[in-house]
């Protein structure tokens, strides 16, 4: 139940990270809300999870799941670009996290 947690937080991590772009520097009100919210949800379950899985995998996970969904996103959404290279290094995250996932007991 934890690594699902821990996926919901790294999802809620995306919509804040892709929020922020919204958010037009905090001057847009609803979008700094919906940003804020995701912040504060994603922050929370990261914790909850925490609770059984080890702080540097859970940690790691968070991240590498916002990061490789805040890139896609950032391709499909504002037409960032995407090249051999950053598709390799996206690869590269996302085995990472598989690796890890893989080790922790």
């Amino acid at each position: 139940m934890s690594w699902i947690i821990l996926f919901v937080a790294g999802l809620l991590e995306i919509g804040w990270a892709i929020g922020l772009k919204y958010t037009e520097g905090f001057t847009r009100f609803w979008p700094s809300v919906g940003t804020a919210a995701a912040m504060l949800a994603s922050v929370g379950l990261l914790g909850l999870a925490m609770k059984s899985l080890p702080v540097g995998t859970a940690y790691a996970v968070w991240v590498g799941v916002g990061a490789v969904g805040t890139v896609i996103l950032g391709v499909v959404l504002f037409d960032e670009p995407m090249n051999l290279l950053r598709g390799a290094s996206v690869l590269l995250i996302v085995a990472g996290l598989v690796g890890l996932k893989l080790a922790t007991p």
